[in-house]
This record gives structure tokens, sequence and C-alpha cells, in this order.
């Protein structure tokens, strides 16, 4: 025979994903099929390679298909093979067969949708995303490829991206989908929760505890973490109401940070000669800590929230960055800058500051 097919009982079938939660929870990982116990006479070839217990030797390079690295193998085995095979079943008004809904052909409209309902800056991060993963890949057939399916969503998109690639734009294959554009699906516009938000606060000799305290406890109340970055670990004032230090000028990178407060401007730390991360004609150019300059530009070109008080307003002015710039908030007093910075991380970006010119 050539198998046994589940039931057609839809309470019944509801029982199939019990039992695969079953599996996964007793055995820890999704790979029960390969105990000998689960395991089909008939060898299967699939492509499923990750999780926990994975002992199988797969063949291949490709863990997907279609494929042309592999050949397109594996094939889906067929009644000559004699594989199982689902037999069409007669039920009322229509049958049951192992096809996809004609629904599944359309593989267009909705991400037509998502890149017309993109703001400007939003589809150059879209570009820009695509030009960079693209621009990896080793394989020139599978760069062609990718951007069939690009003009099939939008020709601008794809011509953006073949320049970047500096390939040739291929034409759309099938008509381009009419779709009216969803404000929901863009990122502008709206208010997102700040909780888990993470904010780096920028330390020096000269900078004011008091105010670092008082800002760090704020960040706390509302739902955000507060990260202290100072030239060496440990604590600030520790001998008197010491402020803990999580990130010193070697460990921290603008990556980890929703915003930075600068509460400071440190000079060169000793460690500075020893990080790759440092440019030496900075640190004697501008006396501060090339690695500081490089976590603020590199938050700044991200569009993330910046504020300074005190001395760390010459960290900006040293970094080449506007204070009047979309994004940046200074002023003398600590809480009102922490308080203008949070109130930006709603957007979770300055999106003006990236908004790409005429």
């Amino acid at each position: 025979m050539p198998g046994i097919d589940i039931t057609d009982d839809p309470l019944l079938a509801g029982r199939l994903f019990s039992y695969l939660d079953t599996q996964i929870s007793r055995l820890g990982g999704p790979n029960f099929p390969q105990l000998p116990v689960n395991r089909p006479h008939a060898p299967v070839n699939d492509m499923l390679r990750d999780g926990m217990h994975q002992t199988a030797v797969h063949r291949g390079v490709a863990p997907y298909r279609p494929n042309s690295l592999d050949g397109g193998c594996p094939f889906l085995a067929g009644p000559d093979t004699g594989a199982f095979v689902e037999t069409p079943v007669e039920v009322p008004a229509s049958q049951k067969v192992r096809e996809a809904p004609a629904s599944f052909a359309d593989h267009f409209s909705q991400p037509r949708l998502f890149w017309l309902s993109m703001t400007a800056v939003e589809r150059e991060h879209i570009i820009a995303a695509y030009t960079f993963e693209l621009g990896k890949c080793y394989e020139q057939a599978v760069k062609e490829r990718a951007l069939k399916v690009l003009a099939n969503i939008d020709p601008v998109l794809c011509e953006e991206v073949a320049t970047g690639l500096g390939l040739p734009v291929p034409q759309a294959t099938v008509p381009l989908v009419s779709a009216d554009p969803s404000p929901a699906l863009s990122q502008l516009g709206a208010e997102w929760p700040l909780d888990g938000r993470i904010i780096g606060i920028v330390t020096g000799p000269g900078s004011d505890l008091d105010g670092v305290r008082t800002i760090r406890q704020s960040i706390l109340d509302g739902g955000m973490v507060p990260l202290v970055i100072a030239a060496a670990g440990g604590a600030l004032d520790p001998g008197g109401d010491p402020v803990p230090v999580q990130r010193t000028f070697a460990t921290a990178r603008s990556t980890e940070f929703d915003a930075i407060l600068l509460a400071g401007a440190p000079a060169p730390a000793a460690d500075t000669a020893r990080d790759a991360k440092s440019d030496h004609h900075t640190a004697r150019t501008t006396g501060l800590d090339p690695r500081l300059l490089l976590l603020v530009t590199e938050a700044y070109r991200h569009g993330k929230a910046l504020g300074a008080w005190g001395e760390g307003r010459t960290v900006l002015r040293e970094a080449g960055i506007p204070q009047d710039a979309a994004g940046v908030v200074t002023g003398d007093n600590p809480g009102t800058v922490e308080e203008a910075v949070t109130g930006l991380l709603g957007k979770h970006r300055a999106w003006d500051r990236l908004t790409p010119g005429p």
C-alpha cells in the first residue's frame, strides 16, 4: 500500500497538533523523527538541518528548494519510485488533493503592498539592505534571480539595487499588482512603547554624578535600561554613593543602544593605544577618547537620539554633529535633556535626520 493517511475527521485531525507538541516537549527538540523508534523504514531526504539532537548526515549544500547549487535536488518523490502518494478522496461536492490553493501562486501582491506603504526613508533602508546582503552573495546567478523577483515588486526598487550591484536591470515577468498603501505598515507616524529601551550614559572625570544618578533612576522608573559608560569598569565615586559602570569605551558600541546621553567629555583612556577601534590622530587633535567619538558618530548616522549637557556638548562639537540637528537635545539641566531624549524614543529613530534629500 502507498501509505496511511490521516483521518478526514477534523476533530481527530486536530489532535495531530497535540502529538507534535508532545514530541517536541518530551524530547526537547524537533528532530524526534530521527530516533530509531520513530524513523520510517524508507529513508527520507529532507532539508531540516537545525535544532537539537540533529544526528542525520545530510548531503548537498542547499537546505532549500528550488535551488541551483545542488541541481535542484532533492526532488519530490513520485508514484514511479514507490513513495508515499496521497490518494484523492471523494468528499461531498469536492475532492481532497495534495495541492496548494490558487492564492499560493500570488507571490508579489503582499510585498508590493508593503513597499508602496513605506515612506521615502524606509524605502532607502530597504534598498540599502538588499544591496548589502546581495552584494555578499558569491553566486552571480542568485543575484540575477533575486533582481528578477524585485522587478516583480517594484521597478524603482529593482533599479536601485541593480545599480548598487553593478548588474543590468531585468524586466518584470508578471504585471505589477495594484495596491493601496497602508499607513499601518510604516514605522513612521506612530508612537511605540519605551519598555526595555537601552540608554547609554557617557561619563568623564568632570561629570556631574548627582545628575547621572538622577537620570539613571528616572530611566529605570520609566521601564528602560540605563548603562553607564566610563573609561574603566567598577564604579564612579566608590567612596560615596557609587554609580556602577556597566560599559567601558573598549566594550561599548552604538548598536547596543537606543539613545546616548553625554554627561562628560573624557580624554583618551589608558587602554586607548591597545584598542583597534582607536583613531590616534583623532585623539591628538580633539583631546577626546576616539572610541567615544566613534560611538557618537555611529549613533548619529543610525538616526538615534542624542542628548548632552555640560562638557558633553564638547563631544558633539568635536564629532561635527550640529546641536540643532533632528533628534539632538542639549541643555544645562540633565533631567530636562533626559526627558526630551526619552520622548524621542517613542518614534524609534530621528526620521527627519535620515530622510533623503531631493
